[in-house]
């Protein structure tokens, strides 16, 4: 439907790049530490918020592109897949953070770190730290056409569907996270081991995306 192809391998490498901690999950833990579930609800509505504008944008240009050429959609995505591959073997050469790694130094600290703001502001500045970060950007531009069909009747419409499956899936897990840091009335951490092979998990589901997609024939 919509020329969107492997849709349960999306929902699941989604679910996957959600779990993984990174400075969304961060900012969500420290302001549910410090200032309850309802604080770290409205940080992950702010990020929430955040990643569909990036995800508008990034259908907007693919559209605005496909318009100039039908084979541009293939340079997308084949330019997407090495990227993804490239950042698959990241994660796997990742290696295990000691007590004295800087993220778990940073993680130690972060909550102790942001001074109290309103449930506005919490949002604007979830918000603003995930719409700013071009990383995200790039994720979505390289990501999500892979599971789009070349022959898709509207190419931008199926990303929108699938940036908003992602979005949903992400919020489920960014608001269970802050009910449950919360409610646990501590700062969690991310254990380093668990950190590592999430990185390890995603890194190879990455490789075999894009070795499937060097290997069988483009949709």
């Amino acid at each position: 439907m919509f020329g969107i192809h492997d849709l349960t391998l999306f929902i699941v490498s989604g679910l996957l790049l959600n779990i993984m901690p990174g400075p969304d999950t961060l900012l969500i833990m420290a302001r549910s530490a410090t200032q309850g579930w309802r604080a770290g609800c409205a940080a992950a509505l702010g990020i929430g918020a955040g990643t569909m504008v990036h995800v508008t944008a990034a259908a907007v240009g693919l559209s605005a592109l496909l318009s100039t050429s039908a084979m541009a959609f293939s340079v997308v995505k084949w330019v997407g897949a090495a990227y993804i591959v490239y950042v698959g073997i990241g994660m796997l050469r990742a290696k295990p953070k000691t007590e004295d790694g800087e993220p778990s130094a940073a993680a130690g600290h972060a909550a102790s770190a942001l001074p109290a703001a309103s449930n506005r502001r919490i949002f604007a500045q979830g918000f603003l730290t995930n719409v700013l970060n071009p990383k995200v950007a790039l994720f979505f531009l390289a990501f999500v056409p892979q599971f789009i069909s070349a022959d898709s009747p509207n190419k931008a419409l199926a990303f929108l569907i699938l940036g908003c499956i992602f979005n949903f899936n992400g919020m489920l897990w960014c608001n269970g996270l802050a009910v449950f840091t919360a409610f646990a009335s501590a700062r969690l951490k991310v254990q380093p081991l668990v950190a590592l092979w999430l990185n390890r998990v995603t890194g190879g589901l990455f490789l075999a995306l894009g070795a499937r997609l060097a290997l069988s024939e483009q949709h």
